[in-house]
């Protein structure tokens, strides 16, 4: 097993998809949530690696092994007219948990919204998930109580912009 000297921490590639898809899985089972992952290699690829990347993502390996990962992307605060860096996700394989590689991961994102003049370092967290928020409040998180987060996904989506319900590709598309 890894020592805390074993781990490295750095900029996913391209060459780093298979990897991120198997821990995007692992979390989505961690959390309960495996029924709602739809992501695959390509969609990944496409998405964290093509012309306009989404999001960024942060390695972890162990004895170079890909242990964890954190996902994360820029938003905005009007209050603060700043960036922020916003941590969509955190997973640490559980055989890699308790060498400090989650706090690895939180250490270079705070390191890396400071460099890049963020005013802000924030993520959601489930109210089931104690462990989670147990580590969170070591780091000094301290929870939004007051806000409750909002989501519009699928169908719901499509008719809030006004756009028919997707039945599959228009005709003559592959």
């Amino acid at each position: 097993m890894a020592k805390a000297a074993d781990i490295a921490i750095r900029p996913a590639t391209r060459a780093d998809v298979d990897a991120i898809l198997a821990l995007v899985r692992g979390l989505a089972e961690y959390e309960q949530l495996a029924h709602e992952c739809e992501a695959d290699a390509a969609s990944l690829a496409g998405t964290l690696f093509g012309k306009h990347p989404a999001a960024e993502v942060l390695i972890a390996e162990a004895d170079g092994e890909a242990a964890g990962f954190a996902l994360f992307f820029h938003n905005y605060s009007t209050f603060l007219a700043r960036p922020g860096l916003y941590l969509e996700d955190l997973f640490v394989w559980p055989r890699f948990r308790g060498l400090g590689i989650g706090k690895r991961l939180m250490v270079q994102l705070a390191q890396l919204a400071l460099a890049r003049g963020c005013g802000r370092f924030e993520w959601s967290v489930l109210d089931w998930n104690a462990p989670a928020i147990g580590f969170y409040r070591s780091l000094g998180a301290i929870g939004m109580d007051a806000w409750t987060v909002q989501r519009v996904s699928g169908e719901a989506l499509r008719r809030l912009a006004g756009t028919p319900p997707d039945d599959g590709p228009p005709d003559g598309a592959p």
